[in-house]
């Protein structure tokens, strides 16, 4: 009988396990991190491109200040 119980205990805490484990939260988790990247380095992209353009600007109106 002893024997019978520790095999339904056994059973049941594997079954819970399983039945945890197909949750799909591993996938969902990464479908957000790679979302995240993919959004970082839009963001990065951005930043670069908006530094640069500052950069050019800037340089535009010293040319423009030293030729006028």
């Amino acid at each position: 009988m002893k024997s019978m119980k520790a095999l339904f205990v056994i059973a049941a805490l594997t079954v819970s396990s399983l039945a945890m484990a197909t949750g799909g939260g591993d996938k969902n988790f990464n479908r957000m991190e790679a979302s995240r990247k993919v959004s970082m380095e839009a963001f990065q992209v951005a930043q670069k491109q908006k530094a640069e353009a500052a950069v050019a600007q800037s340089k535009a109106k010293a040319a423009n200040s030293t030729n006028g």
